[in-house]
């Protein structure tokens, strides 16, 4: 492997960082206190090339590889997690699938409109009763002449239900097997679909400016050429969409534990208790000292990642254990910072506090931290 970066990459990571310090940095706490989701921001991303960054330049993308892309969504969580969640829901669970999987007639009619910022795409697999098991879906899809009647539900939807949201891939259940399995099939559904609902879930704890959708299906009909992939190649689709999302989530937790040892590092050099700076005492500096490592290996392998799937290699356990790893050094990093603030760290002036918030659902989202173990255990030969 080669560690030094492209002048692309280089650049990259220094206007997006910009971006984030100069626009979302002064909005953050505000949107997350109101639970408002920002279309303003979200083109802006779109106007900087931050929305199909990896997609070919025929689609309205940028071309770029994975690295590039990971470092911006990086660059955003250290920040704020709210809009690298929107930016990575997107480009991995939005435009991934219909990229991979779509006819040529859907990538050219989706996929620029998802390059540019106006418009956000969703990714329908989680149910009520359909969370780590993907395969207890429930929404059905019954073909009935040239149109798809669906009829169901999904919950906890990023990118599902905002003002700018044109639409979602579904999973659904087609029929059943001679085996007596479910037949899992996607189905691209556009927002304003008759019979199609899409929800807004307030009360969150994180993420608290990214929307959170559910979505529900009362005999909505989409034409059979919605048809994403083939007829029982709905879980294939979705799953091998996660190995790429959990790249994004590695991502994030890399990105909000920089973020969080960045402030911890600026408060205890400037608090001071006994007459200097806390950062003097051996317990804070070697705590800073751990976060500091902790966070310098999430990133190598991440990029270890990154660097494989550029290659074209074999790269989904790895992806897992960047997944697995950098969600929970996240909340190891998150925990520290606030403590190192002390009781300043529990006040919503300090965006430490934000920060505590938001790492927790990168143990949740995208497979839990015991899915990746056991994806990971399945790769080792368990």
């Amino acid at each position: 492997m080669n560690f030094s970066f492209t002048e692309e990459q280089i650049l990259i990571r220094k206007t997006v960082r910009e971006f984030a310090e100069q626009e979302i940095k002064p909005r953050a706490k505000e949107l997350d206190e109101r639970e408002e989701f920002s279309p303003e921001l979200t083109k802006r991303m779109g106007d900087l090339g931050l929305f199909g960054m990896n997609l070919p330049e025929k689609y309205g993308g940028q071309g770029m590889d994975t690295l590039s892309y990971i470092i911006a969504v990086e660059e955003l969580a250290r920040v704020d997690g709210s809009h690298a969640a929107t930016l990575a829901a997107h480009n991995s669970l939005g435009i991934g699938p219909i990229y991979y999987y779509g006819t040529e007639e859907q990538k050219q009619k989706y996929l620029p409109k998802l390059c540019t910022g106006e418009h956000l795409w969703a990714f329908g697999l989680t149910e009520p009763n359909a969370g780590s098991d993907s395969r207890g879906t429930r929404t059905t899809a019954k073909l009935e002449g040239d149109e798809w009647v669906i009829n169901g539900s999904k919950i906890f939807i990023t990118n599902g239900s905002a003002e700018i949201s044109m639409g979602t891939t579904v999973q659904t259940v087609t029929g059943v097997s001679d085996e007596g399995k479910k037949i899992f099939t996607t189905i691209l559904v556009e927002n304003g679909t008759p019979g199609f609902t899409a929800k807004v879930m307030h009360g969150k704890m994180m993420w608290r400016a990214s929307n959170t959708s559910e979505l529900y299906f009362d005999n909505c009909r989409v034409p059979k050429e919605n048809l994403l992939g083939e007829i029982g190649q709905g879980s294939k689709i979705m799953l091998s969409t996660l190995d790429n999302g959990r790249l994004s989530i590695a991502a994030m937790g890399l990105g909000l534990a920089q973020g969080a040892y960045e402030m911890a590092l600026k408060y205890a050099k400037e608090r001071e208790q006994f007459g200097r700076p806390i950062s003097k005492f051996q317990i804070i500096a070697f705590k800073l000292a751990d976060m500091a490592m902790k966070i310098e290996l999430a990133r190598n392998l991440l990029y270890k990642a990154c660097w494989l799937k550029d290659q074209g290699e074999l790269f989904a356990k790895e992806a897992a254990m960047a997944k697995l790893y950098c969600s929970e050094i996240a909340k190891e990093v998150a925990d520290d910072a606030v403590q190192i603030h002390g009781g300043y760290g529990l006040m919503k002036e300090y965006d430490v506090e934000r920060f505590y918030r938001d790492q927790r659902l990168l143990q949740i989202g995208e497979g839990t931290s015991e899915i990746q173990r056991l994806v990971i255990s399945r790769y080792i030969g368990c």
